[in-house]
């Protein structure tokens, strides 16, 4: 992380002196005001906060925005109502245009390596002779990343494309960074009235339908349901909160402060919902398979124009998606905002805040099915050495399936016998590694146990067809308190590796050692959702950057995800290489500002810093 820390400072520092200079060079062209760069790209003078006499100078640009009018209530509530987007397809399109813009971004960079040793040699006839062309292409890549439609049917629009927006000037003042900011939070603004209107068809059209109300009993309305009315009732606070933002001038001044208040204080109903989830799927299920006319009425539902072809399981899992997908819109805006200003330090908090209740969100689930999951592996397991305890809160499983085990003694490696290798079964939990054989009732008799923290592994080179994928399992203290070794087979080389990753969580990889940060590794992005199968499987949704810790020939990846630091093993198919340099720096160095810790400054500013700060009526 040192070592990533010292690159990000060091880019910084490169940026801050480019841009300055660009800065500049805009300023006489273009004749802004003084000190109006300071609320937009980083590095681009002093900002309010850095200098306490900018901010009192009449000059700046935060007061030459107060001169703009606000946007009328009514034009931007019917805005607000004329989205026809419900939230299942503006997520889907706004992450497809994610991955395009990202591949549109390599290609771009990639062109401009291949024409930067020509425009190296004769840098200043260029100059010369092409001076407009050369500003132009910032201004073309100065579009928002976070452009969803393009489909003049949707009624969506961006900020920038806004009657008020176009009609006020306020794009000839504001930098390109700044605009993108403006995009990055008129998008969490906008895609909070598309989930409202999802949720509110959730309710409407399924939960109080009075067909379906005779249907169900209570209590399984109950249990599909949840809390949806509390999720609902806080979505629509929330955005009023966020329309009142919108109507006091057309250049939106934060929105983080608001999602931090309401992450703090009101999205615990989040957590209730999500944490239900294990049990509504199963009861989703069952009352599909056990009750014919709640499937004919759910049908005749789902096939209403309202839903868009879209299925009620989409609209039941809304909650714990837009909770997810809302930390990524303010790690959207935090990449935005300028360093050390006030906005990151309310973007962080509001970051902090979100990872806090996705956190809690992600452990009611587990805690769900890991309870029942204990309960049953327990009451398959017969012990031939002294019996260990498997139920535990602090206990779940990580892996478990089967493994062939070398017989006999290591001068009988290469004898061809078809009793070279015996089957037995393996659970490995969190603490914890069970060794076990299948034995008929679909019982496992337990021959051996040692903490996960005694365990080593180590990887058999190439020894022919019959020692394939075959790997050292050491246990440094088994259940008899002696150390013990193992020689296993799996089926193939991504299932070796799978086991010795579990097994041994801190070995050092193909590409980059567990306990330390390099400055570049391989990336990827995810171009296809994916749903883990297994516990050491990672779940993947569209548009996902993760760094690429090892990978098998046979097509799986183990990987770390940039935004949460998760990691897992996913299938090479699921997602594309990024191959620019550049553009993993990018990822790095973004990933660092999001995740870095408080420093001084924030710290001190914390402290001073109360929710309304800005003195807002």
């Amino acid at each position: 992380m040192e070592l990533l820390a010292a690159a990000f400072s060091a880019a910084c520092a490169v940026d801050h002196d480019s841009s300055t200079s660009e800065s500049d060079t805009r300023d006489s062209a273009a004749g802004h005001l003084p000190g109006s760069e300071s609320s937009s790209t980083p590095g681009n003078g002093a900002t309010p906060e850095e200098c306490p006499a900018l901010a009192d100078s009449p000059t700046t640009l935060t007061e030459a925005l107060q001169m703009i009018h606000p946007i009328p209530a009514d034009s931007w509530r019917n805005l607000i109502e004329q989205i026809g987007l419900l939230y299942q397809e503006y997520r889907d399109k706004s992450t497809l245009q994610e991955i395009e813009t990202r591949r549109q971004q390599d290609a771009e960079i990639q062109a401009d390596d291949l024409r930067s040793p020509s425009s190296e040699e004769t840098p200043e006839e260029e100059e010369e002779e092409e001076p407009e062309e050369l500003a132009s292409p910032p201004e073309r890549r100065a579009l928002p990343q976070i452009c969803l439609l393009s489909n003049p049917h949707s009624r969506f629009n961006l900020w920038q494309d806004l009657p008020e927006i176009q009609s006020s000037g306020v794009l000839d003042i504001l930098q390109p960074e700044e605009i993108k900011l403006q995009e990055a939070m008129f998008e969490l603004v906008t895609s909070e009235a598309s989930y409202y209107k999802s949720l509110n068809l959730l309710v409407s059209h399924f939960m109080e339908n009075e067909r379906l109300k005779k249907i169900l009993h209570p209590s399984e309305a109950h249990i599909l349901f949840s809390n949806v009315l509390d999720v609902m009732a806080v979505s629509q606070r929330f955005l009023l909160e966020l329309e009142r933002r919108m109507e006091e001038n057309i250049v939106i001044s934060d929105v983080c402060d608001i999602v931090y208040h309401y992450a703090a204080n009101h999205f615990s109903v989040y957590i209730t919902y999500v944490s239900n989830q294990t049990y509504q799927e199963r009861t989703y299920k069952q009352l599909l398979q056990e009750k014919a006319a709640f499937r004919e009425l759910i049908a005749q539902l789902e096939l209403d124009p309202k839903c868009r072809g879209l299925p009620l399981s989409s609209f039941l899992i809304l909650p714990f998606q837009r909770i997810t997908r809302l930390k990524l819109l303010v790690q959207n805006i935090l990449k935005r905002v300028e360093e050390r200003s006030e906005r990151e330090c309310t973007a962080l908090d509001a970051h902090k805040e979100l990872e806090l209740v996705v956190k809690a969100c992600n452990e009611g689930v587990r805690k769900m099915s890991r309870t029942e999951q204990m309960i049953s592996i327990q009451k398959k397991m017969e012990f031939k050495i002294k019996s260990v305890p498997i139920i535990s809160h602090s206990r779940w499983l990580l892996k478990q399936g089967e493994l062939q085990q070398m017989s006999g003694p290591k001068t009988s490696r290469t004898l061809r016998t078809k009793k070279l290798f015996q089957e037995i079964y393996l659970f490995l939990f969190n603490d914890l590694l069970v060794i076990c054989r299948q034995i008929p009732g679909d019982k496992y008799q337990v021959f051996d146990s040692a903490p996960r923290g005694l365990l080593r592994v180590e990887e058999l080179e190439d020894q022919g067809q019959t020692l394939a994928n075959v790997f050292i399992l050491r246990l440094l203290e088994n259940a008899d308190d002696r150390e013990a070794t193992y020689m296993l087979k799996a089926s193939s080389q991504s299932e070796m590796k799978r086991w010795m990753t579990s097994l041994a969580p801190n070995r050092r990889t193909k590409f980059v050692s567990f306990t330390s940060r390099l400055l570049d590794c391989p990336q990827v992005q995810c171009v296809h959702p994916y749903v883990a199968q297994q516990p050491d499987e990672l779940t993947l949704e569209l548009a996902d950057i993760l760094n690429i810790l090892d990978k098998t020939e046979d097509g799986w990846i183990f990987g770390e995800r940039l935004h949460d630091q998760e990691r897992g093993w996913f299938p090479s198919n699921m997602t594309e290489e990024i191959l620019n340099p550049k553009i993993r720096s990018q990822n790095l160095k973004e990933c660092f500002r999001v995740h870095k810790m408080d420093d001084p400054q924030r710290s001190q500013n914390k402290d001073r810093r109360k929710l309304g700060s800005r003195n807002r009526q």
